[in-house]
């Protein structure tokens, strides 16, 4: 989980790594111990706030023993590690304890590049070619780096980088965005976040029936994201039909880059459909040339699952395991973190859709697991009553 911080002065992004015990600042890496990470963490979200050593022990070392030379002896090697980071201090404050302090440098004599054009231009223009190719790992990478590269992004790729991340957090409570940026990724979050399909299909055409949205995203939604939710709401008919329309869009040039996801999912709801074998063998030949000319990762992620779909119709189990997995591992490439999670949630409708105990088993564990590490079901509600009074509400 990544968090901007700053003001008039230079923005420093810092991000959370836990899995890896690591933090990220200013462009540096730091790695900790499991217990360096916790304090380090602690002082973060408490930054500018004066602690005891009781405070800390009881925080970080809960229904454990050590003594207060235990806080000591980390806030020492804590210091150690972040002297490579400019503006980020742990201090002591004599007779009181400790506080983390991150000081703000005026961002023009920072980062003067801020303010060239043509750095900022190359710099998003970067960010949106691996957007397009589905490098998520590679758009965080560049995105840690804005203090030493001296570029700042804006709010679409601000936002965009923690959609990546599946940082739901961020986009549902960050008060450095407005709303109307977060709005659609927000959307997109909710209506692919599991549940019944059918329902999330209905809030789905009311907010079409609402416009909004901005136009762009409005169309988006209209000619690409509600084909998946008709094929897991039982309606690939409607689907076929919508179809007709999203290739008449996409025909002219600009839209080029939906031509791939097009092109899945039109493969994906002919299978679901009941769609003749041979048809199905023409849509897979026509997804591959489509792939050889556009070699989009989190397309290419989307695709093997729908192809371990098809191999799930034929009774195929084995087959499709193989193309399932293949196709998880490949949307873990792109760090692209809601894509997999939604795309396990595609491989658990389809093996109770097309009847296969153990894979129903295996991916439902999967799932349950990555809905866990998310951590987002407490956030599902206040989602959904934003989205009511932002989009539908008279």
């Amino acid at each position: 989980m990544a968090q901007l911080i700053g003001g008039a002065g230079v923005t420093m992004e810092v991000e959370w790594l836990e899995a890896e015990l690591k933090m990220v600042a200013g462009g540096r890496t730091v790695e900790l111990l499991p217990k360096e990470y916790a304090l380090l963490q602690f002082l973060y979200r408490g930054r500018g706030r004066v602690f005891s050593r009781e405070q800390l022990l009881d925080q970080v070392w809960p229904r454990e023993y050590p003594v207060e030379r235990t806080v000591d002896d980390h806030i020492y090697r804590l210091r150690k590690k972040l002297a490579s980071i400019s503006g980020m201090e742990i201090k002591t404050v004599r007779g009181f304890g400790y506080s983390l302090s991150m000081k703000v440098v005026a961002r023009d004599i920072a980062k003067p590049t801020v303010r060239d054009a043509s750095l900022h231009d190359m710099m998003h223009g970067l960010l949106g070619t691996y957007h397009k190719y589905g490098q998520g790992h590679s758009m965080l990478t560049l995105a840690r780096q804005q203090d030493a590269l001296g570029y700042e992004m804006d709010a679409f790729y601000q936002v965009c980088v923690h959609f990546v991340q599946g940082d739901l957090e961020w986009m549902l409570f960050t008060g450095e965005v407005d709303l109307q940026e977060r709005i659609y990724y927000l959307l997109l979050f909710y209506l692919f976040s599991g549940g019944d399909p059918g329902e999330k299909l209905e809030f789905c055409e009311e907010v079409l029936e609402c416009r909004k949205l901005p136009a762009l995203q409005h169309e988006e939604l209209y000619i690409l994201n509600i084909l998946q939710l008709y094929a897991l709401a039982g309606e690939p008919y409607k689907a076929i039909e919508r179809l007709k329309v999203t290739y008449e869009v996409i025909a002219a040039p600009e839209y080029i880059e939906f031509v791939p996801f097009t092109a899945i999912s039109e493969l994906a709801v002919h299978i679901l459909a009941g769609a003749p074998d041979k048809q199905l063998q023409e849509l897979e030949e026509k997804v591959d040339r489509i792939l050889a000319a556009q070699p989009y990762l989190r397309e290419i992620g989307q695709y093997h699952v729908v192809k371990g779909l098809r191999r799930l119709r034929m009774k195929f189990p084995q087959e499709a395991e193989n193309w399932f997995d293949e196709g998880l591992q490949v949307l873990e490439m792109t760090g692209f973190v809601p894509l997999r999670f939604h795309a396990l949630q595609q491989i658990v409708h389809y093996c109770a859709l097309f009847p296969n105990p153990k894979l129903l088993n295996k991916y439902t564990k999967l799932l349950e697991a990555e809905q866990e590490r998310l951590g987002i079901a407490w956030m599902l509600q206040p989602l959904e009553s934003l989205l009511r009074k932002t989009l539908l509400a008279p």
